[in-house]
């Protein structure tokens, strides 16, 4: 389309960024109003329509910019505008749209397959995130292989056809299970509580400092992650639909049975709040103003389980931030080295077939190696907690930077060793060097995104599962904003009358890459350390709760 290199570039970083993010509406959706199976159908269907458009317009040349030669100075280039563009953009947001739908209903959507209630149930679950991340890997493993092969060989038009049909097939694939499925039933979420919390206290006018701070609290979470407040309490339930499961932390507490149209028995709990967060037990302390802002004991003890989860989540945005260096610099650094692989030369962007296929191979030994055996050492069902997985990932975070930083010193010596400083050819050293740090980072990747999905999902609300799986997504597209930031804010931090920024300069042999490689290591260093204070005082939920469900048919 004609695009300069950074425009492109920037397309590109917003439309990762808005599909991982939109993964969050997804989720909530999912939760608030319809159920994962739905929230999957509906996406699946405007990411097929997105890839459609994209199709068409690679297909028809009266759809694309005129054909030019960029290397002839007298007839520029035309970047494509206009009615054109739009449609371009148009198809490619369909599909950020719909990827993200997808991704904030499917990781809940098989999780909710298996029974938690029973430890048999608990494992199958965790070897389902586990090969959920593998199977994502595999067709990205497709996808910059065959299909790119395909798109630089044949043309756009048969690349975007494949993912048009392979996205269509899914549909029919997906369906073929649905008498089998379990559907949540949507009861709203407890983020609308949140929102009645602040309600409460500007009622009861609290004057003092603390109840200041604590209100503060509470804005700063409805603008982060609510953006628009829903009363979705809506009652839903269908034939094939999973009970609402109430918490309860103490052993004998109030109750009462109820049972759905599906004649599944549910005993609803009701105990005093708890004693964490207690500002939020505001909300049923006081008598609200209108019924419609009375909220239950369970209602307030959800939000704050969200509010405890929110720490985790932001200690992994930096793990992403250095994921996002694989896309960027590690690529660039490939590129001025020898690429040959015998006779057959790899081209630098296929450099993320690395960590993608290390996660094929190290998902399976994790799930039928390393867990039994952690299993049998710990004694516990999990092996290894969620919280000692994300842990592991942050950690091979750092090792990956600091080796990065090595191989990045290593590559500038065999260049002045070799007086290419200033040369364009391949320097004499291979590509495989680069794969250490893909090594690791693809490690850190599986150990980390499939801990977090099954942290969230486990810890989090049930009326909100969808939504905390879908901030692993959310996770993602921040690390890529954060890393747009760090970049930026070190070249102007080091670049001066006399000095030149860190990252500026065309010829990466004259960048002090190595330094930016040691500071990201420095940064995840500082981060795993304050992943460590939340992770010590964090107590488990799902283990020490009875869940107050009795499915019997």
């Amino acid at each position: 389309m004609h695009f300069p290199p950074t425009d492109s570039a920037n397309s590109v970083t917003n439309f990762m960024g808005t599909a991982f993010l939109l993964a969050l509406l997804g989720g909530f959706l999912s939760d608030a109003l319809f159920t994962t199976y739905h929230i999957y159908l509906i996406s699946a269907v405007i990411e097929f329509l997105g890839l459609v458009l994209l199709t068409v317009q690679a297909h028809s040349g009266s759809l694309k910019p005129p054909k030019c030669n960029p290397a002839t100075a007298n007839l520029p280039c035309q970047q494509v505008h206009g009615a054109k563009a739009a449609m371009l953009f148009l198809g490619l947001y369909l599909v950020a749209l719909g990827v993200g739908g997808i991704k904030g209903s499917l990781a809940a959507h098989g999780a909710e397959q298996f029974d938690e209630n029973t430890p048999q149930g608990r494992k199958q679950r965790s070897t389902f995130f586990n090969y959920f991340v593998f199977c994502l890997s595999f067709g990205a493993l497709f996808a910059v292989t065959l299909v790119v092969w395909i798109e630089d060989n044949k043309g756009w038009e048969w690349g975007f056809g494949i993912s048009t049909l392979t996205i269509l097939l899914s549909i029919p694939i997906f369906l073929a299970g649905s008498k089998f499925y379990r559907n949540k039933i949507p009861n709203g979420s407890p983020l609308t509580i949140i929102f009645k919390v602040r309600l409460l206290q500007k009622r009861n006018k609290c004057l003092s400092i603390v109840c200041h701070v604590q209100s503060s609290i509470i804005y700063f979470i409805e603008q982060v992650l609510v953006g628009a407040m829903l009363n979705s309490c809506m009652a839903r339930s269908p034939s094939n639909a999973i009970a609402n499961m109430a918490t309860s932390p103490s052993p004998t507490p109030p109750s009462k049975e109820v049972t759905t149209e599906n004649h599944d028995k549910v005993v609803e709990t009701f105990e005093s709040p708890s004693q964490s967060l207690k500002f939020l037990n505001r909300a049923v302390i006081y008598k609200p103003t209108f019924d419609a802002l009375k909220c239950s004991v369970q209602q307030v003890e959800e939000v704050k389980i969200v509010i405890k989860i929110l720490p985790v989540f932001v200690c992994t945005v930096m793990l992403n931030c250095c994921l996002a260096q694989l896309s960027t610099f590690s690529v660039e650094q490939a590129a001025t080295m020898n690429t040959k692989l015998g006779s057959l030369k790899v081209p630098p962007a296929s450099l993320p077939v690395f960590p993608v296929v290390f996660i094929m191979i190290l998902a399976p030994v994790y799930d039928h190696i390393i867990v039994p055996f952690a299993r049998r050492v710990t004694k516990s069902e999990t092996g290894i907690t969620h919280l000692q997985r994300i842990g592991i990932g942050l950690v091979l975070s750092i090792l990956a930077m600091a080796v990065a930083a090595m191989v990045e010193i290593k590559r500038k010596r065999v260049a002045a060793n070799s007086g290419l400083l200033d040369s364009t050819q391949p320097l004499p050293i291979t590509f495989f060097w680069i794969a250490l740090q893909y090594l690791f980072l693809g490690s850190a990747d599986l150990f980390t995104l499939a801990g977090l999905l099954e942290f969230f999902f486990t810890e989090a609300p049930v009326s909100m599962r969808s939504l905390a799986t879908s901030l692993s997504w959310a996770s993602l597209a921040m690390g890529y904003y954060l890393s747009t930031v760090i970049v930026s804010i070190v070249n102007s931090a080091t670049g001066d009358s006399k000095h030149k920024p860190w990252l500026s300069d065309r010829n990466l042999n004259h960048h002090h890459l190595e330094r930016f490689y040691w500071l990201m290591c420095v940064l995840s260093t500082l981060n795993f350390l304050h992943y460590l204070f939340w992770a010590k005082i964090y107590k488990y939920g799902s283990n020490k709760r009875n869940w107050a469900v009795e499915m019997t048919k």
